[in-house]
């Protein structure tokens, strides 16, 4: 018998949106169609704002920085929770679960700072416009 502590967790078990196996590619096809949905929408959001100067207002420049963090965003939960649906893992490491929820909470926080930044920027511009 070894000595010492039997109570440490290493994994989480992760529940399923369905166990039916017939179900996964739907699942699968379902998630992965979102996300590239998502991440080709803000890739083209800030693609328009680079090509194009007549979006190089400050407007334009946080709309781009906030389609960025809305990337991040999706790409820390989304890419690994389809390739568990792909390979039936149905366990995280603790790791790899304080990992993603960092990096999950510091985009959320990211997005809230830069929705304020972007109020207070129509704030400025409706009720204290430039004069020229």
């Amino acid at each position: 018998m070894e000595p010492g502590n039997s109570t440490r967790v290493s994994e989480f078990l992760l529940q399923g949106f369905s166990e039916d196996p017939e179900l996964q590619p739907l699942i699968f096809g379902l998630f992965l169609s979102m996300y590239l949905v998502t991440v080709l929408g803000n890739l083209l959001i800030i693609l328009a704002t680079i090509s194009d100067s007549h979006l190089h207002t400050p407007m334009y420049f946080f709309l781009s920085n906030l389609s960025f963090v809305d990337i991040c965003f999706t790409s820390t939960t989304i890419p690994s929770m389809l390739v568990n649906i792909q390979t039936q893992r149905k366990t995280i490491t603790y790791t790899s679960c304080i990992t993603q929820m960092c990096f999950f909470f510091i985009f959320v926080e990211l997005d809230n700072f830069l929705l304020a930044v972007m109020a207070y920027d129509r704030f400025l511009a409706i009720c204290h416009p430039l004069i020229t």
